[in-house]
């Protein structure tokens, strides 16, 4: 079953990885496997994801957490992250914050970087034009600022960008945002009904041996998996010797 799951996953990763071409909106559909074993085998191809300056032989991990906040998620994450020690980026949906408040402040308070997603994830909407796109970023930061005092100063595309990714990218840069990508996925989007052990395995086998790895997760509601296999991907990752950071 495992390796069903592995399977199709790599079926859905490939773009993801490689970000050779900017996704389109609405983004759902499946790569071919061709793509897939090119993506696995790719180093990090897309130098907006990682740290400005990244050392290349020093060791480090981002994980970076979309979609949230969720009340039980994020904060079975958080509870994960403050136990062994880990700072973490989270990319947040402000329409997700109203009665969750508390759990964005938390996110604040236990030292991680808040990051700007998006304030509706409707990919139509943001993508419809610059301005549209430039409107929910700032709503979303403005969401932020208001119930954290933080003025987010990270940004990460929903879907992982539309057709203007490159021009909106350097929109968004104008205005003082570092835009965030990423170079590995733990398989909770792309994986229906994952385990945490598959998730797990995607996190290894799509981070393969990069120095600098920036993990995309999920800490959304239905992504309980996730944080259930949180703890073994933190556990893998610093017994070989990575340096946890957020941006």
């Amino acid at each position: 079953m495992q390796k069903k799951q592995l399977a199709l996953a790599a079926l859905f990763t490939a773009l993801l990885l490689l970000f050779a071409v900017p996704l389109r909106v609405p983004f759902r559909a499946p790569f071919p496997c061709a793509a897939a074993e090119r993506a696995e085998r790719a180093e990090c191809a897309d130098a907006a994801s990682l740290p400005e300056g990244a050392p290349t032989k020093e060791k480090r991990i981002y994980l970076t957490f979309d979609d949230g906040p969720s009340t039980v998620v994020t904060g079975r994450v958080l509870d994960t992250l403050r136990r062994e020690g880990v700072k973490a980026t989270f990319f947040i949906v402000s329409d997700r914050v109203p009665g969750r408040e508390e759990v964005l402040r938390r996110i604040v308070r236990e030292g991680h970087t808040v990051g700007v997603h998006s304030a509706s994830h409707d990919y139509s909407a943001i993508y419809a034009s610059d301005e549209a796109l430039l409107s929910d970023v700032a709503a979303c930061a403005e969401c932020i600022r208001r119930v954290t005092g933080v003025t987010a100063r990270c940004y990460r595309f929903p879907g992982g960008g539309g057709a203007r990714r490159e021009q909106q990218t350097a929109l968004l840069e104008g205005l003082g945002y570092r835009v965030v990508r990423w170079n590995a996925v733990c398989g909770d989007e792309e994986v229906r009904g994952a385990d945490a052990e598959t998730l797990v395995e995607m996190s290894i086998r799509t981070a393969g041996k990069r120095n600098t790895v920036v993990l995309l997760l999920h800490d959304s509601a239905p992504h309980k998996a996730t944080a259930e296999a949180l703890p073994a991907i933190i556990a893998h990752f610093r017994a070989r010797g990575y340096a946890f950071c957020a941006y």
